[in-house]
């Protein structure tokens, strides 16, 4: 974990009524000594002396820029039931006028049920409604989850042929309707008609015939399959989002901007999950 500053507020008024004190906030900054002195903050650092809260340039020290971010938990009836968290909104100072880096991003989404970190939203996918900024919580491109429905077996390769733009993988059987253009294929080795190996990646399916698909290997940096393979295929995860699933939601937002940003709430749409009956 970096080094960083905790700072504290003394303020017995701020304490009292529940608005402020104690310890407010976290710095990137690590000075080597700090000191305040009429009414100014001043530390060292590597020799040199900086005054603080001078600059109209915020989240610069020493030279060095670091968004401003806040991690949070979301966890409505704790331990009673697992949740659907649908939705991510936010209530700020920023408008629709602004840039990009004035948006807050939300960089991680983590729940007790997911390894890894299964979303996260670009600040361009809020949008602004009835005051607040709103966005339907996104699985991450590149996440691949063999349990969803999203992902299903194509048949076994009868043929491979073609340049690694344009790979054509035929099949004994039609493959039906469900392959889709866009979706990703992928590659397994099988021993008595069970996969030996983990899916390999070989590309993003380009065209597709009632036999045979197209796929380019060069998007995603994929491998050609050999006669023999089963092939599978999944969807692409943005589109297929669902929202997340846990006991809690634990999410961390990030703005870049360098002007005075604030940050009033944050909010989730949260359902009961229902899982589907078991077979």
């Amino acid at each position: 974990m970096p080094n960083y500053t905790l700072t504290y507020n003394s303020d017995s008024s701020s304490l009292n009524d529940n608005t402020g004190g104690g310890w407010p906030s976290f710095y990137s900054f690590f000075p080597d000594f700090m000191i305040g002195m009429n009414s100014f903050f001043y530390s060292f650092k590597q020799g040199n002396l900086y005054r603080h809260n001078t600059s109209a340039q915020r989240n610069t020290y020493y030279g060095i820029f670091e968004a401003s971010s806040i991690t949070s938990v979301f966890n409505p009836e704790p331990t009673i039931s697992i949740k659907l968290f649908k939705t991510l909104s936010y209530e700020s100072n920023t408008t629709v006028t602004d840039t990009n880096e004035a948006r807050w991003e939300c960089t991680s989404l983590l729940t007790d049920l997911t390894d890894g970190n299964p979303g996260s939203m670009l600040g361009t996918y809020f949008e602004e409604k009835e005051g607040e900024w709103f966005s339907f919580i996104r699985t991450n491109a590149n996440t691949v989850n063999w349990q969803m429905r999203s992902a299903n077996g194509v048949g076994v390769c009868t043929g491979v042929s073609g340049p690694n733009t344009a790979i054509i993988i035929v099949f004994a059987t039609s493959i039906g309707s469900i392959l889709n253009i866009g979706d990703k294929a992928y590659a397994a080795t099988l021993a008595a008609g069970v996969a030996t190996t983990a899916p390999i990646l070989i590309g993003e399916i380009t065209a597709k015939s009632n036999t045979s698909i197209t796929v380019d290997s060069t998007i995603g940096g994929g491998t050609t399959p050999t006669v023999g393979q089963f092939i599978m295929s999944i969807k692409n995860a943005v589109a297929e989002s669902h929202g997340a699933r846990g006991y809690y939601l634990e999410f961390t937002l990030k703005n870049d901007s360098t002007d005075p940003v604030e940050l009033f709430s944050v909010g989730s749409s949260v359902m009961k999950s229902y899982p589907g009956p078991r077979k």
